[in-house]
């Protein structure tokens, strides 16, 4: 009974592990959507095997080297593989490995660029792993937000019909081993002006140097529930809930972008209260 308690995590940890090799197979499918789906169940998994820990009062090395392993696959490769393929798609007009090459060579290697994120997230783990002043708190991305960023810019690839309306009015999709068409979503306002070559490659180069930057992030644990001393926190999760709520699935990333920005909004105001 002592050892299926003790690994208990460890096996939650698995799950998360499985949920991002699936997703690197989506991914590579084409199925961006699912790859996205199978990262936000990994991170509701990555949450829960800490938790069952803590629950159960059981931890071990293997147990901390596991979670870093599993993590660096979900929460590294696969972000790493949906950018890539949103680059391919982005330039060469479709998913897939077998497409006609784009008439300028050089855009062949564009999509490479994606392969930062995985490296800064081995970067970004090694780190965490060794590092004391993140018990209570994050320096930098944790990698899971990074990972539900990246992946849950294909719901706004999907934004650009009606959920009143038929998928076939406005987005084809044809599913096959190795192959998605997308109609209008061509001319979408995402794929103009967000999901575009120089913004997907503006975000990884911005993101992956966010893994490891020196930037305090805000933690979310309450000692107590009093407005006072909990002002910032209590904004965000007010915010998160509003963009939740009126963008639905389109709203995450928005999310993960407001953390960000109240946690320097936070950083500034703390450095003036210091001076």
């Amino acid at each position: 009974m002592s050892f299926i308690k003790r690994n208990i995590p460890n096996a939650i940890t698995c799950g998360n592990l499985l949920c991002g090799c699936l997703a690197i197979v989506k991914a590579f499918e084409g199925d961006l959507v699912w790859a996205a789906y199978l990262v936000g169940i990994a991170a509701v998994l990555d949450f829960f095997d800490g938790f069952a820990a803590r629950l159960l009062k059981v931890s071990s090395p293997i147990g901390k080297d596991l979670d870093s392993l599993a993590d660096m696959v979900t929460f590294g490769v696969v972000p790493g593989v949906v950018m890539f393929q949103m680059l391919r798609f982005s330039i060469l007009g479709g998913l897939t490995f077998f497409e006609i090459k784009p008439s300028t060579p050089y855009l062949n290697f564009i999509p490479y660029i994606a392969f930062i994120i995985p490296i800064f997230s081995a970067i970004r783990l090694a780190k965490f792993n060794n590092d004391t002043r993140q018990s209570d708190s994050f320096i930098g991305v944790p990698t899971p937000a990074n990972a539900i960023l990246i992946c849950s810019l294909t719901f706004n690839a999907l934004y650009v019909y009606s959920v009143d309306q038929p998928i076939s009015d406005d987005l084809t999709i044809r599913s096959s081993a190795n192959s998605v068409l997308l109609g209008s979503f061509t001319e979408s306002f995402f794929m103009k002006y967000i999901l575009n070559k120089y913004s997907l490659i503006t975000l990884t180069l911005i993101m992956s140097f966010l893994l490891v930057a020196e930037l305090p992030l805000i933690a979310l644990k309450f000692k107590n529930f009093k407005w006072k001393g909990n002002e910032i926190r209590f904004i965000f999760l007010g915010g998160a809930v509003v963009l939740l709520a009126t963008l639905q699935l389109v709203g995450i990333p928005l999310v993960i972008v407001f953390y960000i920005l109240i946690s320097i909004i936070n950083n500034l105001l703390n450095k003036k209260k210091t001076t």
